[in-house]
């Protein structure tokens, strides 16, 4: 089997996901995918002749969003007319399942290079489901409307689902609090130190003018006790209908888990920022790195996707940690470095806890609490942040990995070369 290595990896800094408010909201969103593919064409050099498709994640499918971004943004960047583009949607795991899926083209011998990568704007994505629900066109809903998959497998809102999962596993808001102190002290010692700038790239319009060169959603001044005066933010969920006449959302968890009880807890200091970004990866196989004279810098060692409960939606990390790491023949005490997405505390906490991880090897330079959470994007991000910290600290192997909605997990092993 051909091996499959990354050459590069960038992404822009996070902007508030707010329109009007965060610098990179007036963005098309081709534009900002734009930017990273343009990025990783000029670092490298690249004959984007040779490119053989560019797989790209979007989770926000929607108006500007919508469409075959992959390809419209490759040629808008600047890529030959022959690089393909496709583009997929995981939820929160599309550019780390885009990623995988590069590196299994490599690995087959389909493909020389690829790459792959992914964003959301969710400025773009609230502002345009705030004009569908004023044209009278609410969202349907995870289920997508369809009770008949409801009935099968109810799914609830996410914040819902993140404090169910904390009542059932014991875990306080307290503990939850110390976590979210510490994403955000460790971003913040990452930005001091630069840890970012390797693969961080700044954003700029058609005339050069910055356009965002820092991440924007980092708080820094944040303390337990600034914590712990936040009102829970799903609170307003649980008991809401979560259609017309249909359970709330609370109900749909107690449905299939009726002796739990549900206590509203996380809140935005503990559960991932809204923001805008995008991330793209290039990855390239053995032959075509050294008759190009590209470097690899870490070698995918394995992937694996794995389903967990769509009820409770959030836990399908362990089980793909573990599943990837029995391909990759490794255990937890080989992996230096874990990227597991914070999309709420509990999820990162349940994590620790199940695997008995050394908390110091967890999200070492902060995650999605304190930096954000563009969805689509944010899987290449964390691959691009464990390759980071690989070389910064000599380390050989990473684990990243993420809930995805729906009850999904997509993970990956790299080892640094």
């Amino acid at each position: 089997m051909t091996e499959a290595y990354i050459i590069d990896a960038v992404r822009t800094p996070r902007g508030l996901g707010k329109m009007g408010k965060g610098a990179l909201s007036q963005m098309h969103p081709e534009h900002l995918s734009a930017t990273v593919l343009a990025a990783l064409k000029d670092r490298n050099d690249l004959d984007t002749a040779d490119v053989d498709d560019v797989i790209w994640g979007v989770s926000a499918a929607m108006g500007l969003q919508a469409g075959d971004i992959g390809r419209m943004a490759a040629l808008d960047a600047g890529y030959d007319v022959k690089a393909g583009g496709v583009t997929l949607n995981r939820f929160c795991g599309s550019s780390l399942t885009a990623t995988s899926l590069s590196a299994a083209m490599i690995k087959s011998g389909m493909a020389d290079l690829m790459v792959a990568g992914g964003m959301d704007m969710l400025s773009y994505a609230g502002m345009y489901g705030a004009k569908m629900r004023e044209a009278g066109v609410g969202s349907a809903g995870m289920g997508a409307g369809n009770p008949r998959l409801q009935a099968k497998h109810p799914q609830s809102n996410q914040g819902v689902c993140a404090d169910a999962i904390a009542a059932m596993e014991g875990i306080s808001r307290q503990e939850l609090e110390a976590l979210g102190v510490e994403s955000q002290r460790r971003a913040a010692v990452a930005i001091a130190e630069g840890r970012f700038d390797k693969s961080t790239i700044v954003v700029k319009d058609d005339e050069g003018n910055v356009i965002l060169d820092h991440e924007e959603y980092p708080r820094p001044e944040t303390t337990a006790e600034s914590l712990a005066q936040l009102k829970p933010a799903f609170e307003m969920f649980l008991n809401m209908p979560s259609a017309s006449g249909g359970k709330t959302y609370g109900e749909l968890i107690n449905q299939v888990y009726p002796d739990v009880e549900i206590k509203p807890i996380h809140h935005v200091g503990i559960s991932s920022g809204v923001v805008d970004g995008a991330s793209a990866i290039l990855l390239a196989s053995k032959d075509y790195a050294e008759a190009h004279g590209l470097k690899p810098r870490a070698r995918i060692v394995a992937m694996a996707e794995t389903g967990d409960c769509p009820t409770l939606m959030l836990n399908g990390p362990v089980p793909a940690a573990r599943k990837v790491l029995a391909k990759a023949g490794l255990g937890v005490e080989d992996i230096d470095v874990f990227e597991v997405n914070e999309a709420f505390a509990v999820v990162v906490e349940k994590f620790i806890r199940d695997l008995d991880l050394d908390r110091a090897k967890v999200n070492p330079n902060g995650g999605s609490m304190a930096l954000g959470h563009p969805i689509g994007g944010t899987g290449a991000m964390l691959i691009g942040t464990a390759l980071d910290e690989l070389e910064r600290t000599g380390g050989r192997y990473g684990l990243i990995t993420m809930c995805a909605a729906g009850g999904m997990a997509p993970a990956m092993i790299i080892e640094r070369v």
